[in-house]
């Protein structure tokens, strides 16, 4: 059952619009299965069910979508990113955080570590409540819905400090325009994690390449690591040569 909607995720991620009749002989199950499937998917908020078949949800690329809504969406992607980032994560003494759910993926393997965080997501604590490192907050205006902090305290608090790494996610990475985030609030926060910090590793799965949301968030240039849930098609791995950015996948 997870397997296959694992899957049915990935199509409607890509191709936006599915039938409950292809995914039935595709996946050579009932179209009663399917439905099944697509109600679960809805509950989610991933998707939205129309006549016969279901539309990504394009609220999962929109400000303030509830935090767990979108922790479900592509969950098995940001694990596997979460898992590549270790390493490089595990050699740092200072990181600094965003309160993005694939971001969070990869914070929760850090409980072990005596490392210090400096984040701006509250469900940080949850997750990391019996961590062995040091847990800074940025505090600032709460978002209830993305968990996060944001706004001038929290800049200047990141302001304050100096990390190794600066580990954010993003809605959207293009070729030309760079990292984009559909928050102008929580992307002005990040971008002084950015500044703040010596390396900048980006968190996006294979969905987010390509696309464009509203607020600006960085520069190819100012990104250290790319990692990403699967290879990108060849152009990405050309300008990430080019640009001195790791690539992992």
């Amino acid at each position: 059952m997870k397997n296959r909607l694992e899957k049915i995720r990935e199509k409607i991620s890509i191709e936006k619009r599915v039938t409950v009749s292809d995914l039935s002989k595709l996946y050579k199950v009932t179209e009663e299965t399917i439905r099944r499937d697509l109600d679960k998917l809805e509950a989610e908020g991933f998707l939205t069910r129309s006549f016969g078949g279901a539309v990504l949800n394009n609220s999962s690329q929109k400000e303030n979508v509830q935090f767990y809504k979108r922790a479900s969406i592509n969950r098995e992607e940001k694990k596997k990113i979460a898992v590549l980032a270790y390493d490089i994560l595990s050699t740092k003494r200072a990181i600094a955080t965003d309160a993005s759910t694939t971001v969070m993926e990869a914070a929760k393997l850090m409980k072990d570590h005596e490392m210090i965080i400096l984040s701006a997501s509250t469900e940080i604590f949850t997750q990391l409540s019996d961590t062995n490192g040091r847990i800074i907050s940025t505090g600032g205006t709460f978002n209830y819905k993305t968990l996060s902090l944001q706004g001038s305290v929290a800049k200047n608090t990141v302001k304050r400090y100096h990390v190794d790494l600066a580990l954010i996610s993003c809605k959207g990475i293009n070729l030309e325009l760079g990292v984009t985030d559909t928050s102008e609030n929580e992307a002005e926060v990040k971008k002084c994690m950015i500044e703040q910090a010596k390396e900048v590793a980006l968190l996006a799965d294979h969905t987010k390449f390509g696309r464009t949301a509203f607020a600006h968030l960085a520069d190819l240039e100012d990104l250290t690591y790319l990692i990403t849930d699967r290879k990108p098609e060849d152009d990405w791995i050309e300008v990430c040569r080019q640009k001195g950015i790791k690539l992992i996948y």
